[in-house]
């Protein structure tokens, strides 16, 4: 299971765009030559290739962690996966690994931000009480963010796979949204008992998630 947070790379290449428009725009008014707009641009498409070819189009998110205010991203990432890993450890489930950052993610082959990754279950069709327990824990991941940051950003892939687990259960529309909504509360008062703990964790996650300038710095 994986997660994403907003898309860094889509708004950066609109940026991009605009900016490369407004100054064609510009460089022949002011009587400049247009060689000012045009290796740049020629620079900037070169950058984007590459970028698709081998980051598989997220160096955008790695560029936005290794800056200076990556580090606040990076957490945000934690926290949410200390969410799950926390939750997942109280219902027993078993944890196989917790990603943190793109780098890490992009090193392990997903195209995520962060990732949990748990045993999946026995069964597709899942009787209610598992069904309860997996909703506590994909949740977990939105409510950590929710209670540290009073929004949550990431957990598209979360509400998809347990929109899944539901759908395959044979249970009604109702008793699904009511069940969720009930694990939901749940694990907001199990999170905020142990507030102390997820950031501690968060922080443990944090200090261990590769960055591209602490990467190229272990390699030196």
């Amino acid at each position: 299971m994986a997660d994403s947070l907003s898309p860094i790379g889509a708004r950066s290449a609109g940026v991009a765009v605009f900016a490369v428009s407004l100054a064609a725009l510009l460089v022949p008014a002011v009587g400049l030559s247009p060689w000012l707009v045009a290796i740049p641009a020629g620079l900037g498409v070169v950058a984007v290739t590459l970028d698709a070819a081998r980051f598989g189009g997220r160096g955008g998110h790695l560029l936005a962690e290794a800056l200076p205010g990556g580090q606040g991203r990076l957490r945000r990432i934690a926290v949410h996966e200390a969410g799950h890993a926390l939750v997942a450890e109280a219902e027993s489930l078993p944890v196989r690994r917790v990603l943190v950052g793109s780098l890490a993610c992009l090193r392990a082959g997903l195209e995520a931000s962060g990732s949990t990754e748990f045993e999946p279950p026995a069964s597709a069709r899942l009787p209610l009480e598992e069904l309860r327990r997996w909703s506590r824990v994909l949740q977990a991941g939105m409510v950590a963010e929710q209670l540290l940051y009073g929004e949550s950003l990431g957990g598209a892939d979360d509400r998809a796979l347990l929109g899944r687990l539901w759908g395959l259960s044979g249970q009604d529309v109702d008793t699904a949204q009511r069940e969720q909504r009930r694990a939901r509360r749940e694990v907001l008062q199990r999170l905020r008992d142990g507030q102390a703990e997820l950031e501690a964790r968060a922080d443990a996650l944090l200090a261990s998630a590769p960055r591209l300038g602490r990467a190229l710095g272990e390699a030196a």
